[in-house]
């Protein structure tokens, strides 16, 4: 091999050591940068000189031109990743499911210091003090504030459970837009990546990087699939369908229901759009009558757990009444499901008490001229009155004791001595109805939903709901607790491949710069031999 074709060698160790080295720096200046890849040489044989060919040798006699330095890889292990972001979504779901108990049980916990419970117990305690004295102005007095007070703050644990959807509900509209956000950066990457590595001489490892992060991401907030096609675009599917698509997007729309104003997600490609409000029959992102299970992936993504806990209306007790709509509709959601049992316990207490007193005005009706226990107009005194009525196609009135629908009767609040409680038959006290008010919340005849088949009564009501809630959370933390040591276990061995070690880095270094010394070393030992052969023959 000639001198000044040496040189090849020596100039191509030089390039090789000092990309190499730049590329090592690349992993230390990033060590601590979330996302990022080690990036790792890879190094290959440039072209062979045949100097001659002899058929009875074993092979050509060939020179070699030196190290090429081929590309940059990142070290990425497919399956961890898509281990990873599986496990991170469910852990994403599970979170958002625990907050979720969480807030209901802040709810229930503490209202203004204090507890719910405190004025079930009130209720009951001046019952039973009503039963007593049936007669007596200040026990009756008691009895109508005691109910004021638990409607009062019954309603306010209600609106706390609604202003909590409504929360929820907004999360919702933020998440669906960061998800399209997200959709588009992938979009302009696969975009940016395609025309840097278009010429299959560069990679355009830092974007790819962006790229993984982003999928990351996504991962959490939605149940995803995805795979790199033939060109380096990413393809995504979420929810099992199309949503990024090498340069394209399938945006996810928010239709917004005209009572409730909760948002529902639709796929804008697959709505009517022509209408307003869109029709998006067929279009939904979820199913929301699908069972939640480990087994079938359903239990992956914030965003589902969070459409879930909110529900899709203000449950009432009447969601209570039907089994089969109950386990379809509000069984799965933790918000709805609270809010349609907690109301039955206060459509329980109203009507209990308001058919106590109708049919005790209605006995003493046989009476001649009877008011027992009824107003000016000769109407039965009910303690709880209907905000609005409701009428059926023959003009009843309907009964409608849902929570939000309820209020105390102005006229038994300024003067609860109305009551009375003295029979006509013989001006004694009415101790019969006094006993079956207490019967109203002592009969066991309730359960907290159709599923739940051991019945109690409206003394016990809340706290069996409140232990529901706390079963429910402890079930749902122990899940989510175990899923992020899932995920983090998988974290970490996906940081042993993908992570950088500033050990490993620092030996690379050391050794990519005897490298280059070394290469550097044969070009000045050819340099002086060039230099000596002009020389000898210039004299």
């Amino acid at each position: 091999m000639s001198l000044m074709g040496s040189l090849y060698v020596g100039t191509s160790g030089l390039q090789t050591g000092q990309n190499a080295l730049n590329t090592t720096a690349h992993n230390m200046s990033n060590i601590d940068t979330t996302g990022y890849t080690r990036q790792q040489v890879q190094q290959g044989t440039r072209y062979y000189n045949t100097i001659s060919k002899t058929a009875s040798a074993n092979s050509y006699q060939q020179i070699g031109l030196g190290v090429n330095y081929s590309q940059v890889k990142q070290v990425r292990d497919y399956f961890l990743d898509k281990t990873y972001r599986r496990e991170s979504g469910r852990s994403a779901f599970y979170e958002a499911s625990v907050a979720a108990v969480e807030e209901v049980e802040d709810l229930f916990q503490e209202l203004q210091g204090q507890t719910f419970s405190g004025s079930i117990k009130n209720l009951w305690e001046s019952v039973q003090e009503l039963a007593k004295d049936p007669s007596n102005s200040v026990n009756q007095g008691v009895f109508i504030q005691r109910c004021n007070e638990f409607i009062t703050r019954g309603q306010a644990v209600y609106q706390g459970l609604c202003e909590y959807q409504d929360n929820l509900n907004f999360k919702i509209g933020q998440q669906v837009d960061k998800i399209n956000e997200y959709g588009k950066e992938i979009r302009d990457l696969n975009v940016q990546i395609l025309k840097i590595e278009a010429g299959d001489v560069e990679h355009a490892n830092d974007l790819r990087d962006q790229r993984n992060q982003l999928l990351d991401e996504l991962s959490s907030m939605a149940n995803i699939s995805y795979y790199e096609d033939v060109d380096g675009n990413v393809i995504v599917q979420l929810e099992g369908n199309d949503f990024v698509k090498e340069d394209s997007i399938n945006e996810i729309g928010l239709y917004e229901d005209e009572l409730t104003g909760f948002y529902t997600p639709y796929w804008v490609k697959f709505a009517d759009n022509t209408k307003n409000p869109p029709d998006i029959t067929g279009a939904h992102v979820y199913d929301m009558t699908q069972t939640i299970s480990m087994d079938t992936n359903t239990d992956i993504g914030s965003l589902k757990s969070m459409l879930f806990a909110r529900g899709d209306h203000r449950a009432t007790y009447k969601d209570l009444e039907d089994k089969t709509v109950y386990n379809r509709d509000i069984s799965q959601s933790v918000i709805m499901n609270v809010q349609a049992e907690f109301d039955r316990l206060i459509n329980g207490v109203v009507t209990g008490i308001n058919k106590v007193l109708k049919e005790a005005a209605e006995n003493a009706g046989s009476y001649p001229n009877s008011t027992y226990l009824r107003d000016s107009n000769g109407d039965p005194y009910q303690v709880f009155n209907m905000v609005a009525e409701e009428k059926d196609a023959s003009g009843n009135v309907i009964d409608n004791f849902s929570i939000e629908n309820i209020v105390i009767n102005g006229e038994l609040k300024q003067a609860p001595s109305l009551l009375g409680f003295i029979r006509p038959s013989d001006d004694k006290a009415d101790q019969d109805t006094a006993n079956k008010l207490k019967e109203v919340f002592t009969t066991e005849s309730y359960t907290l939903n159709p599923n739940v088949e051991t019945k109690t009564n409206l003394v016990n009501y809340y706290d069996n709901l409140v232990s529901q809630v706390a079963n429910t959370g402890s079930v749902m933390r122990g899940i989510s607790e175990n899923q992020q040591l899932t995920v983090d276990n998988t974290a970490a061995a996906r940081e042993q491949i993908v992570g950088v070690s500033s050990d490993e880095e620092l030996s690379n270094m050391i050794m990519f710069q005897n490298a280059y010394n070394a290469a550097s070393r044969y070009i000045n030992v050819i340099s002086e031999m060039l230099e000596h052969v002009i020389a000898t023959l210039g004299t």
